[in-house]
C-alpha cells in the first residue's frame, strides 16, 4: 500500500483538528500561516490540503475571509455515485442497476421502521402527493420532482438528517443519468397505485406490507435495468 503523501497526511490532521475542537459547519479555521505552524509542514502543502477538503465540501475558502468548515453536504458523494454508475452503464456493466438496488435495499429497510407511527401531518403531505400524482398522470407523465418529494417526505418522521441526505444523494445521482433510464415505459397509473398503496399501508401500521410495497414499488425499473444474464437465470 502506497504511503500518504505529505499533503494527504494534512488533511487527515486538519478534519481531526475539526473534530477536536468541535466545529461546525461555518465556524472558522486557523488562519494558513498557523496551521503551517501547527503542522510543521509548508505552505504549499496546507494549501493543497485545504483545497482537496473544499473539493468535498469539507472546509470552504472564503477569498479575503479566510477558511471556514464547508457544509458537509454529500453532493460530491452523489456526483462519484452517478458518474461511477454511468460510465459502467455505458460500458455495458450494470452500473445503474447496482445503484437501483442498493437504493432499493435502504428504502425497503427503512420503510417498515415509518410504520411504527407516522404523524398524521406527514401522513397529510404524503396523501397529497400522491393526488398530485394522479393529477399529473392524467397528462401522460408522474413528474420525476414529486416521486423525490415523497420518498424524502415518507421517512420524514425518521427524523435523520442524515438520512434525508443519502436518500436525497441516491435522487440526485439518478436524475443525473436519468436519460439512461427510459422512464416512459413506467405506466403513470401504475406509479399512483404503488405510491397510494405504500401510504395505506403505513398508515394502517403494517410493516411487511409496507416493505411489500416498497418492493413492488421497484419492480419495473429492477425489471429495466437488470442485466440480460440475469434475467435468463430467472
Amino acid at each position: 500500500m502506497a504511503r500518504p503523501t505529505t499533503a494527504q497526511d494534512t488533511e487527515r490532521r486538519l478534519k481531526e483538528l475539526i473534530l477536536e475542537r468541535r466545529l461546525a459547519p461555518g465556524d472558522a479555521l486557523p488562519t494558513e500561516a498557523e496551521l503551517t505552524e501547527l503542522f510543521g509542514v509548508g505552505r504549499v502543502t496546507v494549501r493543497e490540503a485545504l483545497k482537496a477538503l473544499q473539493a468535498v465540501n469539507v472546509v470552504e475558502i472564503r477569498r479575503g475571509s479566510g477558511t471556514f468548515v464547508g457544509s458537509l453536504s454529500l453532493s460530491p458523494f452523489a456526483e462519484g455515485l452517478a458518474f461511477r454508475a454511468a460510465v459502467r452503464h455505458r460500458l455495458g456493466e450494470p452500473g445503474l442497476f447496482e445503484l437501483m438496488k442498493v437504493r432499493e435495499a435502504l428504502e425497503a429497510g427503512l420503510v417498515g421502521a415509518v410504520t411504527a407511527g407516522i404523524p398524521a401531518e406527514d401522513l397529510a403531505v404524503l396523501r397529497a402527493l400522491v393526488g398530485e400524482m394522479e393529477t399529473e398522470a392524467g397528462d401522460g407523465r408522474v413528474a420525476r420532482s414529486t416521486d423525490r418529494a415523497f420518498h424524502l417526505a415518507l421517512y420524514a418522521s425518521l427524523d435523520s438528517h442524515l438520512l434525508s441526505e443519502v436518500l436525497d444523494a441516491f435522487w440526485a445521482a439518478m436524475d443525473r443519468v436519468r436519460e439512461d433510464l427510459d422512464d416512459g415505459h413506467q405506466d403513470p397509473v401504475v406509479t399512483c397505485a404503488q405510491h397510494r398503496e405504500i401510504v395505506d399501508a403505513v398508515a394502517a401500521g403494517d410493516g411487511d406490507r409496507a416493505v411489500r410495497a416498497m418492493r413492488t414499488h421497484f419492480d419495473g425499473i429492477r425489471t429495466r435495468l437488470e442485466p440480460p444474464a440475469d434475467r435468463s437465470t430467472e
